[in-house]
């Protein structure tokens, strides 16, 4: 009986597969790097990423760092006939929104990150992104590490360098490299987490500043962008917490403590978010509280104008009613009087409302 194919979790996206017909991209296209370490020190010259495992493979010793971007179900394919992935981690790289979590299979870890990039507060546009999102996963093996990155930001050119720079730590295996690429990560949410301090700070001087237009979409704005970094952020530390203490017989014990740093600065990046948050939701409450004061304040203004307009208005009216016997309307100064009994009656009523800060 045929298998059914694999669908994609709810709220999750899965990557394109090529149609029939169309000529599939080569693995290579992918590739972002690929390195064979061995004792901690990348050998010289450039391997392919079957040419790297097979050199692995024929020393027994060492292993590869494959780094792909945004690859495809025949790319993925082809990457894991090689690696011996399972079929199941090939499916979670192909899905993008995944949650962070941590997998094992077999003799195999898999992680998945959140990456976050601060764009900017754009003022002019209240539906544009204040942090943007993408994923990072982490696949380790005996022999092998293979990161696979979703989005324009997140690049791990940095990470392979400084960890080439300290051979020590790469001589404790793929792990290792796992753990660098999670601190990576971790670091980039303290970053992005100051950024966003600074505009929340900014937004909340504006809330509470005397006689300030209150932009609720600039609330909003953060809102939801916190939110998407909360969901991105809060769900690593189950997974962190697993790498600390499971998995004993993959991760070496200096690795284990290297992960309860990053745990110790995720879990206070995650009391910021959420401190952020609640931030948020009472500046929402006090933005709308100043509107409506705002919006009474405008109606006093308003019906003061309205008063003042009105009592003009009204003896105008009288006056211009075409009866013949009406007090005053033969007497010679009669205009004068009224205009000068509108002028009186408007300068009171508007020293009037200027006592009681209506205008």
């Amino acid at each position: 009986m045929p298998s059914m194919p694999s669908m994609p979790r709810p709220g999750a996206t899965r990557r394109e597969v090529p149609e029939v017909g169309v000529p599939r991209v080569p693995v290579a296209r992918a590739v972002v790097d690929c390195g064979v370490y061995v004792d901690g020190e990348r050998l010289p010259g450039r391997f392919g990423y079957v040419e790297a495992i097979e050199e692995v493979r024929r020393r027994g010793e060492g292993y590869v760092w494959v780094g792909l971007l945004d690859p495809d179900q025949h790319q993925m394919d082809e990457v894991a006939r090689v690696f011996g992935l399972h079929p199941l981690t090939v499916e979670d790289t192909l899905v993008t929104h995944n949650r962070p979590k941590v997998d094992r299979f077999d003799d195999t870890l898999f992680l998945i990150l959140k990456t976050v990039n601060y764009v900017g507060h754009d003022r002019t546009d209240p539906m544009a992104r204040i942090v943007e999102t993408g994923e990072v996963m982490v696949l380790v093996g005996p022999d092998h590490v293979i990161t696979v990155r979703h989005g324009d930001h997140g690049s791990l050119r940095r990470v392979r360098r400084n960890l080439e720079g300290n051979p020590e730590l790469l001589k404790l295996g793929p792990s290792a490299v796992m753990h660098a690429v999670a601190d990576h990560v971790v670091d980039t949410y303290v970053a992005v987490s100051d950024l966003l301090e600074d505009d929340i700070d900014h937004v909340e001087e504006e809330v509470f500043r005397a006689r300030s237009r209150t932009k609720v979409d600039e609330i909003y704005q953060l809102k939801r962008d916190i939110v998407e970094l909360r969901r991105g952020i809060h769900p690593l530390s189950h997974a962190l917490k697993r790498l600390t203490c499971d998995f004993t017989d993959l991760i070496p014990g200096e690795i284990q403590r290297y992960f309860s740093d990053v745990l110790d600065h995720q879990s206070m990046v995650a009391d910021h978010v959420e401190t952020y948050n609640d931030v948020l939701s009472s500046l929402i409450d006090a933005a709308v509280a100043k509107i409506g004061m705002q919006q009474n304040e405008d109606m006093r203004k308003m019906s003061a104008i309205i008063g003042l307009v009105a009592v003009p208005t009204m003896i105008a009216g009288i006056y211009g009613m075409n009866f013949d016997n009406m007090p005053e309307l033969h007497w010679h100064y009669s205009y004068y009087a009224v205009v000068a009994i509108m002028i009186l009656a408007c300068i009171a009523l508007f020293i009037t409302f200027r006592k009681i800060k209506w205008l």
